[in-house]
């Protein structure tokens, strides 16, 4: 079980990151920068140890331990993957005690031949992601000693799939598109709800997956940007008192996106009708653009050595960078796209009930946050300004 203490910093991580993002479509992982900032800061000295510190948000005393627990628990969790790769030159002096707290047959040695080295970084990020990510995202040159890397892996399907289908827009950026629409109804009228936040009203869609899994989708007003958006989500999964749920909202539109009504029913069944977007997000963020939030300033200074603790070598930080890909589609969090058609019974019914019908329509950009169920980790968080587009031809998942 991942403790609270480490839940909160990494979701920090998050929501600070988060805050500096464009406006455009991305996605980032702090669940896989944040276990390399903890190994890093137990083997720093000085400003660096100490910046790294406040950019966790835990003491560096316990900051490794608490990094390969991280890692650990997400490996053994169904549906994630998770990998440490460690490389040094032949001749690169490693602290035992440091090397100690690293998970094991994790170390491998550079040849000298660069393009030897890179090919070998980059044949292990693509085996860690399954071909997702095809390449290292550090380049290995002649100043080289050491590179210090993560994969994390997230794969679930959703406990309902959704049905696939052309999504047109009458309004908004996406106007005139036909876009690749989801669809999908369901009794379960809590799934979606709505939250009061610094950012303005967030409809929240919970989108339920197996082993524990899910991606929540956030809608803010027109003119929210995900640096509002994104931050204020974070903070729901921590505040849940904020947020109302589907079945105590009020009619008419008490949400962005989001329609209550009372409609004629055969079965006094509520329903809440979801459509939404499939979309794939492709992201590459250099960490050394923002070195204050990721505690990384002091350590760039190569004047002088910042990391006594992994080796007697001087070190300094020159890359840090993530490379990142997330994709939303019919039966899970990944790559496809699915046509089907539901039947339904035929002829005139008689309709004896009124029923609560909720509708929400994810048809302008939205966010988005990959999470751990039970813990409420946040394992990426996105924000989509370009859905895939409508194809005619069905793809395998």
């Amino acid at each position: 079980m991942i403790g609270q203490g480490t839940v909160e910093a990494v979701n920090g991580l998050t929501a600070r990151w988060a805050a500096t993002l464009p406006d455009d479509g991305t996605v980032v992982a702090s669940a896989g920068v944040w276990p390399l900032l903890g190994l890093l800061a137990d083997g720093a000295a000085g400003p660096p140890r100490n910046e790294l510190s406040d950019a966790l948000g835990v003491p560096a005393d316990g900051a490794a331990t608490a990094a390969r627990d991280l890692l650990s628990v997400l490996g053994s969790t169904r549906g994630l993957r998770t990998a440490l790769g460690l490389w040094t030159r032949d001749t690169f002096p490693l602290e035992p005690a440091w090397r100690d707290k690293l998970p094991p047959a994790v170390q491998g040695q550079f040849t000298g031949d660069r393009v030897r080295d890179q090919a070998h970084l980059d044949a292990w990020a693509a085996k860690c992601t399954d071909g997702r990510i095809d390449a290292m995202p550090v380049t290995v040159n002649e100043e080289t000693q050491l590179v210090l890397a993560s994969a994390l892996t997230l794969r679930t399907d959703w406990i309902r799939p959704f049905t696939s289908g052309v999504m047109e827009t009458g309004t908004g950026p996406w106007r005139g598109r036909e876009t690749a629409g989801l669809f999908r109804s369901t009794s379960l009228l809590n799934r979606v709800g709505v939250a009061d936040t610094a950012a303005g009203p967030l409809t929240e869609l919970q989108v339920i997956g197996a082993h524990g899994m899910d991606v929540h989708l956030y809608l803010g007003t027109p003119e929210a940007t995900a640096r509002e958006v994104l931050p204020a989500a974070v903070a729901t999964l921590h505040n849940r008192r904020a947020v109302v749920p589907g079945d105590t909202l009020p009619y008419g539109a008490p949400g962005p996106g989001l329609t209550v009504s009372r409609v004629p029913s055969v079965d006094g069944e509520p329903a809440l009708d979801v459509s939404t977007v499939a979309f794939t997000v492709q992201a590459r963020h250099d960490l050394l653009e923002h070195p204050d939030l990721f505690g990384l300033r002091a350590a760039t200074d190569v004047s002088q050595g910042h990391f006594p603790g992994i080796s007697a070598e001087p070190l300094a930080v020159r890359q840090a960078v993530q490379a990142m890909t997330a994709t939303f589609g019919a039966r899970g969090f990944r790559s496809a796209a699915v046509t089907a058609f539901g039947a339904v019974a035929a002829g005139p019914t008689l309709r004896r009930y009124r029923a609560r019908e909720i509708t929400v329509r994810f048809d302008r950009p939205f966010g988005f946050l990959a999470l751990h169920r039970t813990s409420r980790l946040v394992l990426n968080a996105g924000w989509v300004t370009e859905p895939d587009l409508f194809e005619e031809s069905p793809c395998d998942w």
